[in-house]
């Protein structure tokens, strides 16, 4: 199921992306970037519809996917 990112408070989106972003805990760019500018990068690719929100009943989990993925 979609969840609007702009239905979730700015507590529970930056949990959301910060799990997200440390779940894999692997960097695998030329550039390293901090935890801030990781944040910032996901949330553009959310207002950019690039990125969405997804539940998923079974697993009872939140996460995020590429658009053309959901």
């Amino acid at each position: 199921m979609i969840i609007p990112w702009t239905s979730l408070s700015e507590d529970a989106l930056r949990g959301v992306i910060e799990e997200f972003i440390t779940r894999e805990g692997t960097e695998y760019g030329l550039v390293e970037y901090g935890l801030s500018e990781k944040v910032d990068q996901i949330r553009r690719q959310l207002r950019e519809d690039l990125v969405r929100v997804v539940f998923d009943a079974e697993t009872n989990s939140v996460s995020l996917v590429a658009s053309a993925d959901s």
